[in-house]
């Protein structure tokens, strides 16, 4: 088996292949950049599924791991409590049940509704009075005009005629009101939309405020409530956020981009967008709080899932990067597997690099390699396999 020489460790070989000139006194060592390379056939390439990307210069980012939970996006979850002191009847939802907007949740007892429908007969019953007494009072003062207008009337006997009207207008905007108000006291309390068919002039209905999932219930048939008592929860389970306890030190401003993966879904990513980040550490964990706005397709996450996350911090200086998969071990070197397309097949040499900084995705390169140059992605552990083989059998490159 061909093995490499001491004099080719760092980078020269992956370079190009160079031989260094032999120290004095030592015979020249045998060029083996064949040893570092491999022909690599259509079927072979078929089978491998391999792919690659290239080695290019990019704004560099430090990268936060940390774990992470999926919780509901608070502005889009409405805890809805009681309106009224009164004793719950009847509970319409469960949690899991989706509902629309204005749709019945919860059935409340209570003498307040009894007492706002009082309130609205008497105020219908005071507007017809009132309008009534503006009809005769209008009326009056349209005789006045016309017998003043003939000299018949005094001008006292008009002023009067004309305040008992304006006295008049003022009853029936006051008993306006005051129906407006017993009429919203009412439809507060009720709604306007559809009763349910075994409703009870004594119940009040509580109504979802937004199209949603019910995700919390505290209310059960029986119950006595106060108002403000919470009754049922509704949440817009497409609205989720991602939340994140990140280290003191770490910087990670509103707008970073978070990768994160959870054990339910495997290997697939997600992403989110960083919305908040509070101002205080806390004082027993010393994390900062991090929300970040989980993007689309993400239907297969539901609230309370564990995930782990990786959030950008702020941009660096351009450095040369490549895919963090298509670094690999090879014989105590780091190298990664160039490839060059031949037809069909392909020709892949593994190439000794220095990398720097390393995430899950990307590496830095500091030396070794060029920008531009094609690295095997997917299958480079297949590629490294197949360039120690050839090395094993000596067959011709």
């Amino acid at each position: 088996m061909r093995r490499f020489l001491p004099v080719f460790l760092g980078f020269s070989l992956g370079c190009g292949g160079d031989t260094p000139p032999a120290d004095a006194g030592t015979p020249a060592a045998t060029p083996s950049a064949a040893a570092d390379t491999a022909l690599l056939g259509a079927e072979t390439v078929r089978i491998a599924g391999f792919t690659t990307a290239a080695v290019q210069r990019d704004v560099w980012h430090d990268v936060v791991a940390a774990p992470a939970r999926i919780t509901l996006d608070p502005s889009s979850t409405e805890p809805i409590g009681s309106i009224v002191e009164g004793r719950v009847t009847k509970v319409y939802v469960l949690p899991g049940d989706r509902v629309r907007r204005g749709d019945v949740l919860v059935a409340i007892h209570s003498h307040e509704l009894m007492d706002a429908r009082a309130g609205l007969a008497k105020a219908k019953a005071g507007i017809t009075s009132a309008q009534s007494t503006q009809r005769v009072r209008a009326s009056a003062a349209d005789r006045a005009e016309r017998l003043f207008g003939l000299k018949a009337l005094s001008a006292a006997d008009l002023e009067r005629a004309r305040a008992e009207k304006a006295d008049g207008d003022a009853m029936l905007a006051t008993a306006t009101a005051e129906l407006e108000r017993a009429e919203a006291l009412v439809e507060h309390l009720v709604g306007h939309d559809a009763l349910p068919a075994d409703y009870d002039e004594h119940w009040v209905l509580i109504r979802a405020p937004m199209d949603g999932q019910v995700t919390g219930r505290n209310a059960e048939p029986g119950n006595v409530v106060l108002v403000g008592a919470p009754l049922v929860t509704v949440s817009r389970t497409s609205s989720l956020v991602l939340l994140l306890q990140l280290p003191d030190a770490a910087v990670v401003h509103p707008g970073a981009t978070v990768r994160f993966t959870t054990a339910a879904t495997g290997d697939r990513q997600f992403t989110a967008r960083v919305t908040r980040v509070f101002p205080a550490v806390d004082s027993v964990t010393r994390t900062v709080e991090v929300h970040a706005a989980i993007g689309g397709g993400a239907g297969d996450l539901k609230a309370e899932m564990f995930a782990t996350a990786e959030v950008d911090g702020p941009a660096g200086a351009a450095t040369l990067v490549l895919p963090a998969g298509a670094v690999q071990a090879f014989e105590g070197d780091t190298v990664v597997i160039a490839a060059d397309q031949r037809g069909e097949g392909m020709h892949v040499r593994a190439v000794r690099v220095r990398i720097g900084r390393l995430t899950k995705d990307r590496a830095e390169v500091l030396a070794g390699i060029d920008s531009g140059a094609q690295v095997i992605v997917k299958g480079a552990a297949v590629a490294k396999a197949e360039i120690i083989k050839r090395r094993g059998s000596g067959a011709p490159e």
